[in-house]
């Protein structure tokens, strides 16, 4: 026995049953609504299993709880440094609030100026790098001082020292807004940083006095008379 076929749909709206033009109308429309929200809901479960991946992987990499400015042992790091170079490392002792954040024996490159580096942080939380270096030429330091004539002499624990402050604008300056230089022996001593004068001060004097106590090359290896 054959099934009679289904009746055209009643539109409500309309009173009367839908024309194949409206029938075909509304099932383009319930596809249309039907992928939009399908794409919807993919995009929600894509964001979630994003966000899970994530979640898990910050719960399983592991966290330090060193700060990334971490003070460096200067001290020791001198001490591994000074066994295979002559000239005495200066290790300046500083008052409490100042530390290190770098500290490396810098071998000479094209310049072929060797030179012992060490980052400082003062205790107003400005910036020194102090930098011995070994039979420095005027090259070399012109160079680290990008070419800034000396603007004053001065006197500090009974060395002197030349000053330079950066002309340059303050935009441009990087870390360098003055700096004090002075020799001894076979080394030339470079201060440059953000600091105030009273902290330069400070840590040249640290320097001087170590300077002043080291034996010259001569007095390490014996006379040679």
């Amino acid at each position: 026995m054959s099934r009679s076929p289904r009746p055209p749909r009643v539109v409500a709206e309309l009173g009367r049953p839908e024309t194949a033009e409206e029938r075909a109308n509304r099932l383009a429309t319930n596809s249309k609504n039907y992928r939009s929200r399908k794409t919807i809901n993919n995009l929600v479960y894509s964001l979630l299993a994003t966000l899970g991946a994530v979640i898990v992987l910050v719960l399983i990499v592991p966290r330090s709880d060193t700060p990334i400015n971490r003070e460096v042992d200067y001290a020791s790091v001198a001490e591994q440094a000074q066994s295979g170079v002559k000239e005495p490392l200066v290790v300046p002792v500083l008052p409490p609030g100042w530390s290190a954040n770098a500290a490396q024996w810098r071998q000479g490159g094209n310049d072929g100026v060797s030179s012992w580096y060490l980052g400082l942080l003062t205790p107003e939380n400005e910036f020194i790098g102090l930098t011995q270096a070994v039979d420095a030429n005027p090259t070399w330091l012109a160079d680290q001082l990008e070419d800034v004539e000396p603007t004053d002499t001065i006197t500090i624990a009974g060395l002197d020292w030349a000053v330079y402050r950066n002309p340059a604008p303050v935009a441009d300056r990087g870390n360098f807004e003055s700096a004090l230089v002075t020799e001894a022996g076979d080394s030339s001593y470079l201060l440059i940083g953000t600091a105030t004068d009273e902290e330069l001060t400070v840590l040249a004097a640290a320097v001087a006095e170590q300077i002043s106590t080291e034996p010259t090359g001569t007095e390490q290896n014996g006379s040679s008379e």
